[in-house]
């Protein structure tokens, strides 16, 4: 468990994302991709439904004893609500009501924001679009681990604690990397949520709070969900930096494993992802990593930062 690792650095590349380039090159050769952007119009229930259950949730777990709170917050609660947070993700992108309704995209990640417990969506959306635009970029993505991250998680076992404490390098990485002015809308984003975590404490308790939040950050460390988090843009393959997942999860995830095909065409919703794969299949790139095939390569290469792809030429 305490085997170091070989790798002492990130991958350093000097060139721009290559999602930018593919993207004019597939829609020159399959325009009919076009047609796939745009809203989806089943998402907003879908999502309604998701806040509703858990809702609903929070007064059956109110009596329950603690034991029982936490194994359902891993085992269901938090499954919805990180389902929740690709559902957020997919909003950012303006895929509920349209690049025309930004503003309506903005304050219904809001609304799926609510049962996570801490508000999350309009920071999420400040920085996801640095995500897609600097993919990788030094001091630009905050996907990106530091290199204190990457220096001290270089054992099998200091790479489990950082799984744990995902969710704190996560939230906190931002503030450390690239720090950013509060805005008006991440101050509405905290005001609703803090409203409706005190309406739900008043009605039933503190239980249904722990519930809630503590689904959110347990199914954001070591859970079979959060393992889009490391196959999304780890190198498993030099050279490539994005990878999909076309396993069964895609289906409580907003296909969030369809990535490759998401960083191509960041306007199409989760839900006509497997089209885009459908259309594109032998294009240079479209590679596909089976997460749970691939999950020892965490624990055998690469120190947690040294996995992934960083750009220097992009520092600003």
């Amino acid at each position: 468990m305490g085997i170091s690792t070989k790798r002492v650095d990130f991958e350093w590349v000097y060139t721009d994302q290559p999602h930018t380039q593919r993207r004019k090159e597939m829609l020159a050769k399959y325009p009919e991709i076009k047609s796939l952007m745009g809203p989806d119009p089943n998402l907003k229930w879908i999502v309604s439904g998701m806040v509703l259950t858990q809702t609903i949730s929070c007064y059956f777990v109110k009596d329950l004893s603690w034991k029982w709170i936490i194994f359902w917050a891993y085992a269901v609660g938090g499954a919805v609500n990180h389902s929740l947070t690709l559902a957020i993700h997919d909003i950012s992108h303006n895929v509920a009501f349209g690049n025309k309704l930004a503003k309506w995209n903005r304050l219904f990640a809001i609304f799926a924001n609510l049962p996570i417990g801490m508000p999350y969506s309009a920071s999420f959306k400040k920085y996801h679009i640095d995500h897609h635009r600097y993919l990788g970029g030094n001091g630009l993505d905050v996907d990106i681990p530091t290199e204190i991250e990457g220096w001290f998680f270089c054992t099998p076992f200091r790479k489990a604690i950082w799984l744990i404490l995902q969710p704190l390098f996560y939230a906190l990485r931002p503030l450390y990397v690239n720090p950013k002015p509060v805005s008006s809308l991440e101050i509405l984003n905290a005001v609703i949520q803090f409203a409706y975590d005190f309406l739900i404490y008043y009605l039933w308790g503190l239980k249904p709070i722990v519930y809630l939040i503590a689904g959110s950050l347990l199914c954001m460390g070591i859970h079979p969900i959060s393992g889009h988090f490391i196959a999304e843009h780890y190198m498993f393959l030099k050279g490539h930096e994005t990878y999909s997942y076309y396993g069964p999860l895609n289906w409580i995830t907003f296909n969030v494993g369809y990535h490759v095909e998401h960083h191509d065409f960041p306007s199409i919703p989760g839900s006509k992802l497997p089209l885009v794969s459908e259309r594109v299949k032998g294009v240079s790139g479209n590679e596909q990593i089976i997460w749970l095939k691939k999950s020892s390569t965490i624990s055998e290469e690469g120190c947690t930062g040294s996995g992934e792809v960083s750009r220097g030429g992009l520092q600003e």
